[in-house]
C-alpha cells in the first residue's frame, strides 16, 4: 500500500509540475501576443508621423511639433508597457537580461555567456528560525545557529524545487517536506 501512496504522490506532483509549466507557457503566449499588438500600434504611429512630416514637406509648411509630441508620448507609453511585459516574460522563464549585451540569460548566472560581463547578484533574504530549548543558554544559541543554517539550506532547496521542479530529481525526503 505504501508503494501506491508514493506512486500517487509522485503522479500528483508530476501533474502539478505539468500544469504549472502549461500555465506559464499560456501566460507567456498571451503576454507575447499583447506585446505584438503594442508593437503594431507603435508602427502605426510611426507611419502617421512619417505621413505628417512628408505632407508638411510637400506643402512646404512648418511641421507642428505639438502634433508630433502627442504621438511621441503615445509611443513612450506603449514602449513602457512593452518593457513591463518583457520583464514579466523573463520572470516566467526564470531569466534576466544582461545589462551590457541585452541577451536573455539564467537568473543564477554570474557572468554573461555572450559578452562575459559580470552580473549583479540579487539580494537573498535570509530567514532565521529559532527553536525553544530547555538546555543551557550557551548551548541554546549554538542550537539556534545550527537550526538557522539547516533552515536556510532547506529553504534554498524548497525554493529551487518550486522554481524549477523536476520530478526526476526530487528525493523521497524532499517529497515528504513539500507539503509541510
Amino acid at each position: 500500500m505504501d508503494f501506491f501512496d508514493k506512486l500517487g504522490k509522485k503522479a500528483t506532483e508530476a501533474y502539478k509540475v505539468t500544469a504549472d509549466k502549461t500555465g506559464k507557457i499560456a501566460k507567456e503566449t498571451k503576454l507575447k501576443f499583447k506585446m505584438g499588438e503594442l508593437k503594431s500600434k507603435i508602427e502605426d504611429i510611426y507611419e502617421e508621423i512619417g505621413k505628417k512630416v512628408y505632407e508638411s514637406h510637400v506643402k512646404k509648411e512648418e511641421i507642428s511639433s505639438n502634433d508630433l509630441l502627442e504621438q511621441c508620448k503615445q509611443i513612450d507609453a506603449y514602449s513602457e508597457e512593452i518593457e513591463e511585459i518583457r520583464q514579466e516574460c523573463l520572470e516566467l522563464k526564470d531569466k534576466k537580461q544582461c545589462p551590457k549585451c541585452y541577451k536573455e540569460i539564467d537568473k543564477n548566472m554570474k557572468f554573461c555567456p555572450e559578452c562575459g560581463a559580470k552580473q549583479e547578484e540579487e539580494a537573498k533574504e535570509v530567514v532565521l528560525v529559532e527553536e525553544e530549548s530547555i538546555s543551557s543558554p550557551s548551548s541554546e544559541n549554538e542550537e539556534t545557529i545550527e537550526t538557522s543554517e539547516e533552515t536556510q539550506t532547506n529553504l534554498e532547496k524548497t525554493t529551487e524545487v518550486e522554481i524549477n521542479p523536476d520530478p526526476q530529481n526530487i528525493t523521497e525526503e524532499e517529497m515528504k517536506n513539500i507539503g509541510k
